[in-house]
């Protein structure tokens, strides 16, 4: 194929969800062969229901969808599917392929070599930690030899090794890509053209550039709209003004005022539907429940050394306004132990406190719940006002509350999370990875809320400056007990 070429064309293509809820209105775009191409856009702009566009999950409501003849589409999801969680990783990569593939198990560790991925091929999945799990996700998709690759947050979990091996792989990766990620950092490298959504329009434009220059060219672009806008405006007011100085002194005038009033239709016409700046969110806090005793003490820990389990004894002791970051590299358990103390291994818990937890896969959520019955399963106070109020916060909308949980975007859910905690006013918040799945536009304000947090936090995060945010004070560092 021609470098050059378009491997997809999207002509006037729009989605809606159950006839009703709009995604995408008349998106045209083209990409072409080995391009590196990032789409952005807000939580719920529709990023995913492209990727679902392209597979053939699911179909526009109109317009057309152009796949170069013969081309491969494969895609790397943020999760593994529920159901493959109980698979060994040989039985999981057999369900990429129809037909039974023979030798797979040479083609399973060849593609895990080339994802960093180093663990016995009959681990069940469920077993593997959360970076583990991306590496996995990606391999998944490159043993099937595509010529187009999704990636659909390919750095949630992955540790710093891990982002800086994704990253040098994606630069000498020689197939088109489409990327979607919150990781501003990870994008600029290696992306050569955007695909910007407008969550308000559900409009999506194209630009080409690396991923800095395209939200700089974008800001401009709002400003030059904005300044278009108000001369217009105020050209119309004026206007106004003399129409209503004119009307109704002579037939002349009045139709000297009528040519105005259409002048003024035209420019109303003329005006730029502007685009708006991804919102973020508002400054929130999350009310801490009230102990003056300890929360937690934690005697025991396990996790894993050369794919082994191990348990080492410690002693910490969390009170109001501790903060433990829990650290080591991708697959030493971190994830595994931290979910442990929910049901009180190695650890004991004031009996009192309550506990706030958010997971990697949002597994503590109910997806058949619609979003307000979430909010209200945890409020302490069962108010439809406050529960309207926290959700609001969140950019989740009287219209998203009702739909069901599973619906959501990955980053509603994260955000849901957030407004859940602040009805529940935990004791404790255990947190895996709260930044996944997250606009980074919202993180600053999501580390100030638990930076100011007055309870007992336990946290896992790869994002030094995250964690730095936050001002942790105490660490329980894995690799050093071993």
């Amino acid at each position: 194929m021609n470098p050059s070429e378009v491997v997809i064309r999207f002509d006037n293509v729009s989605f809606k969800y159950n006839d009703k809820k709009v995604t995408l209105n008349e998106a045209s775009f083209s990409v072409r062969k080995d391009s590196k191409i990032t789409i952005m856009g807000q939580n719920g702009a529709g990023k995913t229901t492209i990727f679902k566009l392209l597979t053939g999950e699911i179909k526009p409501t109109e317009g057309q969808i152009n796949i170069k003849q013969g081309a491969k589409i494969a895609i790397a999801q943020q999760m593994v599917p529920q159901h493959l969680l109980e698979h060994s990783i040989t039985e999981y990569f057999a369900t990429a392929f129809t037909d039974q593939k023979y030798g797979i198990e040479g083609d399973i560790k060849k593609v895990m070599r080339v994802v960093n991925l180093d663990v016995p091929i009959d681990r069940k999945v469920k077993d593997l930690s959360g970076g583990q799990k991306a590496r996995l996700l990606l391999a998944f998709a490159l043993i099937q030899e595509p010529d187009i690759l999704l990636l659909d947050e390919p750095t949630n979990n992955l540790d710093h090794t891990g982002i800086d091996h994704l990253t040098q792989f994606l630069m000498f990766y020689e197939k088109t890509v489409l990327v979607i990620s919150h990781d501003a950092d990870f994008l600029n490298v290696f992306s050569d053209g955007v695909l910007n959504l407008d969550v308000f329009t559900h409009k999506v434009e194209q630009f080409v550039g690396n991923y800095y220059d395209v939200v700089e060219q974008i800001a401009q672009q709002i400003e030059r709209e904005r300044l278009a806008n108000s001369r217009l405006q105020k050209s119309i007011k004026d206007r106004f003004e003399k129409v209503n100085k004119l009307g109704g002194k002579s037939v002349a005038m009045n139709r000297l005022a009528n040519k105005v009033r259409a002048q003024i239709d035209e420019d109303r016409e003329t005006m730029v539907d502007m685009r708006r700046e991804d919102k973020t969110i508002a400054d929130f806090n999350i009310p801490a429940q009230h102990t003056t005793k300890w929360i937690i003490k934690i005697k025991e820990v396990e996790f894993l050394k050369d794919h082994s389990p191990i348990s080492r004894n410690v002693d910490f002791e969390l009170w109001r306004k501790d903060k433990l970051i829990v650290s080591g590299p991708n697959g030493i358990g971190k994830s595994t132990l931290i979910k442990s103390f929910l049901d009180g291994k190695g650890v004991t818990i004031n009996p009192d406190v309550r506990i706030g937890y958010y997971s990697q896969d949002f597994s503590e959520l109910d997806f058949s719940q619609t979003a307000f019955e979430s909010l209200e399963s945890v409020a302490l106070v069962k108010n439809n006002q406050a529960i309207y109020g926290a959700a609001a916060k969140f950019l989740l909308t009287s219209d998203l509350l009702h739909n069901k949980v599973g619906s959501l975007s990955d980053g509603q859910k994260g955000l849901l999370c957030y407004a859940r905690f602040m009805l529940q006013e935990p004791g404790l918040l255990i947190m895996d990875e709260p930044t996944n799945h997250i606009n980074f536009r919202h993180i600053p304000v999501i580390a100030q809320a638990l930076k100011d947090f007055e309870g007992g936090l336990i946290l896992i995060s790869h994002v030094p400056s995250f964690v730095e945010e936050i001002k942790v004070n105490l660490e329980l560092d894995l690799p050093r007990l071993m």
